[in-house]
C-alpha cells in the first residue's frame, strides 16, 4: 500500500494491516503516534534519550500485540499512552530507589539556535517543565496528558486506570499548583 493511501486510514486499520504484513502501515502509524508519545515521555522523565527508549519499547510492544488487536476495544493512541505512562512510572520509581530525586536532574539541552524569540520560548518551557516537576506524579501525569498532549478526560482515565472524576480532580489541583508555582515568574516570562 502506498504511504499516502495509508495516511487516510484510522489507527485500528493500520494495526490490522501491519499484522497482515504491511510495513507501510507500521511506518504511517509510527509517524502518527510517536511524536506525541515522545513529548509525553520527555516531560515525564525530563530526559530526551530516556524518553526515546521508552517510546521505542512501547512501539515494539504495540507491534507485538498487533496480531491479536481487536479494533474498537481501545484506541491505539490510548493504549500507547498507557504503556508509555507505565514505563515512565517504572523508570521514575527505579530512580527514586537509587536516591536520585527529580529536583537533581538537569534539564535537557535545547539544540535550537539562540534567536531571541527561541530563548524566550525556551525560558517559558523550562519554567513550565520545572513547575511540572514540582507536582506530585499523578497530578503531573494528568496535567501533561490533558493540557499538553490534548487527551480527553475519558482517555486519560483509561491511561491512568482511574475514574474520570479522579482525572478532573487531579488536573484541577495540578493547574492550581502550577499557577501558584509560576505566579512569581509571570512578569519575567511575559516579555
Amino acid at each position: 500500500m502506498a504511504l499516502d493511501q495509508s495516511d487516510h486510514l484510522d489507527d485500528d486499520a493500520l494495526i490490522v494491516l501491519f499484522a497482515n504484513g504491511d510495513r507501510t502501515a507500521a511506518e504511517t502509524l509510527t509517524l502518527r503516534l510517536s511524536p506525541h508519545a515522545l513529548s509525553f515521555a520527555r516531560r515525564m522523565l525530563g530526559d530526551l534519550a530516556e524518553a526515546e527508549d521508552v517510546v521505542q519499547e512501547a512501539m515494539l510492544r504495540l507491534w507485538r500485540v498487533a496480531p491479536d488487536w481487536r479494533p474498537g476495544e481501545a484506541k491505539p493512541a490510548t493504549w500507547l499512552y498507557r504503556v508509555v505512562n507505565n514505563l515512565c512510572i517504572d523508570r521514575l520509581r527505579k530512580r527514586q530507589r537509587v536516591s536520585v530525586g527529580l529536583e537533581d536532574m538537569a534539564e535537557p539541552a535545547d539544540p535550537a539556535p539562540s534567536a531571541e524569540t527561541r530563548l524566550i520560548q525556551t525560558d517559558r518551557m523550562a519554567a513550565l517543565d520545572a513547575a511540572l516537576a514540582e507536582l506530585p506524579d499523578r497530578q503531573r501525569q494528568a496535567v501533561i496528558l490533558r493540557h499538553i498532549e490534548g487527551q480527553s478526560n475519558p482517555d486519560i482515565a483509561r491511561i491512568m486506570d482511574i475514574s474520570v472524576e479522579a482525572v478532573e480532580s487531579l488536573t484541577a489541583r495540578g493547574k492550581r499548583m502550577l499557577a501558584k508555582l509560576l505566579a512569581s515568574q509571570k512578569e519575567e516570562l511575559s516579555s
